[in-house]
């Protein structure tokens, strides 16, 4: 049975979204979207997102050109949250990282993975 898509913004009009790698299922970042990144990775195919420090949309790989393209959108039970499947054209993350969890917590410190 479909539902419709009713997308659940918070507060602040934004809900979050965990990009994956369509093909290995890696976890590669979570970012916020507003009603117009959403409706900008709807309509081109690119994960687009609200740049919270920017306080602006944002197309991810704008001035790298490591874009992501997105082939599904998943959405959670209270439409309040999404996974976004997508291809990516190079490393995710601003530092240059594969993908933004490339750390791991032990005790009160952050240790790179091996």
């Amino acid at each position: 049975m479909s539902e419709r898509f009713r997308p659940k913004f918070d507060s602040q009009g934004l809900l979050a979204a965990i990009v994956v790698d369509h093909d290995s299922g890696d976890v590669l970042m979570l970012a916020f979207m507003d009603d117009q990144a959403l409706a900008a990775t709807r309509e081109t195919g690119f994960a687009h997102f609200h740049s919270r420090s920017r306080g602006r949309l944002w197309k991810k790989g704008e001035t790298s050109g490591n874009v992501l393209t997105v082939r599904e959108i998943l959405v959670d039970c209270d439409q309040d949250a999404l996974i976004l499947r997508c291809d990516p054209a190079g490393p995710v993350c601003h530092t240059g990282a594969d993908d933004c969890f490339f750390r791991k917590l032990e005790g009160e410190h952050l240790v790179p993975l091996s």
